[in-house]
Order: structure tokens, then C-alpha cells, then sequence
């Protein structure tokens, strides 16, 4: 249980007292600047992979927490990662790229507009968990792509 515990929390970014769902995708902003810093480069395929095994697991793990912690806890932050990293698919990683995915994964999460709601409301267990936040990285990415091609200075 106790390594459910951790994927679900993001070693504990969930257990936040305040926002957790922010601390859950700050794991994600950290990740992606500790690559930068390092001058490791991200393809589109190993973030492909990455989102892929995470949600997998997420799934799996939250599927085995919720006996436990209830439908949805607030403390299962592992889909806000996935959902962040999402929003970083086929872009430029820069700090103002890191940043904004940051801020329109955020709003996308707390809003929850066309299906995100429905997902969160409808879809249960460890996939629906996922699900909201998968949608809002999708969301995330779109509005992403175009504030890339209005303002091309972003992505460089």
C-alpha cells in the first residue's frame, strides 16, 4: 500500500494542505526544469512514454487506494502530473513554455469545461481519476500550440 501511497501522491506532493492538485502539477514543472537545467533534451516520444506508463500506473495505483481513501481523493495528485505533461506535447521546452503549460494546465484543471466536467462526474475509479486531468492536458496543449504560432517568440 505504501508504494501506492507514494505514485498516487507524487512522493507526497499531495499531502499538501493546501491545493494539492497545484503541488501535484509543480512536480511536473520541477521535472521539466531540472531536464532544462541539465540541457536534457525531451523528444516527443519519450514524453509520449512517460505519459503512457504514468497514467498506467496512476490508474492502477489509485485503483488500489480508493478502498481506502474514498472516490477521488484530493491527496491523489499523479493525474495532474500526467495532465501537465500532456500540455507539453509537440512544444518547444523553454521556461515561458514550462510556465504557461503551468498556468493553462491549472485553469484548464479548476475549470473543467467541454467533458472534463462530465469525465469528473461520470467516470469512476482510477480511469476517471485520470481522465478529467488527461482532458485538460489536451485543452492545455491546444491553447498552448496557439499561443505558440500567435506569439512565436514563446516556443523559442
Amino acid at each position: 500500500m505504501i508504494i501506492h501511497k507514494a505514485i498516487v501522491t507524487v512522493l507526497g506532493m499531495g499531502y499538501a494542505p493546501l491545493a494539492p492538485g497545484t503541488f501535484g502539477t509543480l512536480a511536473g514543472v520541477i521535472a521539466m526544469s531540472a531536464l532544462l537545467l541539465l540541457d536534457i533534451p525531451v523528444s516527443t516520444p519519450v514524453l509520449l512514454v512517460a505519459i503512457a506508463v504514468l497514467a498506467a500506473i496512476g490508474i492502477f495505483s489509485t485503483d488500489m487506494i480508493i478502498p481506502a481513501w474514498g472516490d477521488d481523493p484530493s491527496r491523489v495528485v499523479i493525474d495532474e502530473l500526467v495532465g501537465y505533461l500532456i500540455a507539453l506535447l509537440w512544444i518547444p521546452i523553454n521556461w515561458k513554455t514550462i510556465v504557461i503549460a503551468f498556468v493553462l494546465f491549472r485553469f484548464f484543471d479548476i475549470l473543467k469545461p467541454l467533458g472534463v466536467r462530465w469525465i469528473d462526474n461520470n467516470v469512476k475509479g482510477g480511469l476517471g481519476v485520470m481522465m478529467d486531468d488527461v482532458l485538460a492536458g489536451i485543452y492545455a496543449c491546444i491553447a498552448l500550440h496557439a499561443i505558440i504560432y500567435l506569439a512565436p517568440n514563446v516556443g523559442a
